[in-house]
């Protein structure tokens, strides 16, 4: 067999063939585990939502309302057990974390109160910005049972109420951003009703 001689249409012509079959592979991928990521991410919300209203007996990510807000949307989900409000759960968001996005999960009883924070999704420095994580420390607690209202969610060094993560200033700023959009949020769809 003798060796084609190497020309520009060749050439081409190769790598198209390399791109066509790299493209190919990566879309089928993408195909497999579209599905699996979806619903590991929607298992995820869901025990998100278990931890800031705990107690429900109803499908709350069935439960959805969408508001738009900064940019981005905020999703509120109503739990219930029976026909009982227990709360409401506000996924929200801020991009003034020091990595970027932060994604928390805020329960809110009825009257605005802070029932509990999880975070969703975050990209904070390992040992620093991730302990807003309630694994790593016990820095959400403070706003358990608190009401945005009579408790000023800003970290101390701008005159609030929150003790910030020790040299995680920014991430703490962020935090207190992101349940902030949720309080508003959560206030505004109870003009509604």
């Amino acid at each position: 067999m003798a060796n084609k001689e190497s020309t520009f249409l060749n050439m081409v012509a190769t790598l198209f063939m390399v791109t066509l079959v790299a493209a190919g592979l990566l879309g089928s991928v993408f195909a497999i585990t579209k599905e699996p990521i979806r619903l590991a991410e929607l298992k995820k919300k869901n025990e998100a939502i278990q931890v800031v209203v705990p107690g429900f007996d109803n499908e709350p990510s069935q439960e959805v309302e969408r508001i738009f807000a900064d940019g981005d949307s905020l999703y509120l989900y109503t739990a219930r057990k029976g026909d009982e409000i227990l709360g409401t759960a506000v996924e929200t968001f801020t991009n003034m974390g020091f990595s970027g996005e932060i994604k928390l999960m805020v329960g809110f009883e009825q009257d605005g109160t802070i029932i509990d924070i999880a975070v969703v999704k975050h990209a904070e420095t390992p040992g620093l910005g991730d302990k807003m994580e309630k694994d790593k420390s016990d820095f959400s607690v403070q706003f358990m049972g608190k009401h945005p209202d009579t408790f000023k969610l800003a970290v101390k060094k701008d005159r609030g109420d929150v003790d910030a993560i020790t040299a995680s200033t920014i991430t703490s700023r962020a935090y207190c951003d992101a349940v902030i959009r949720a309080h508003k949020a959560f206030m505004e769809s109870q003009k509604d009703k």
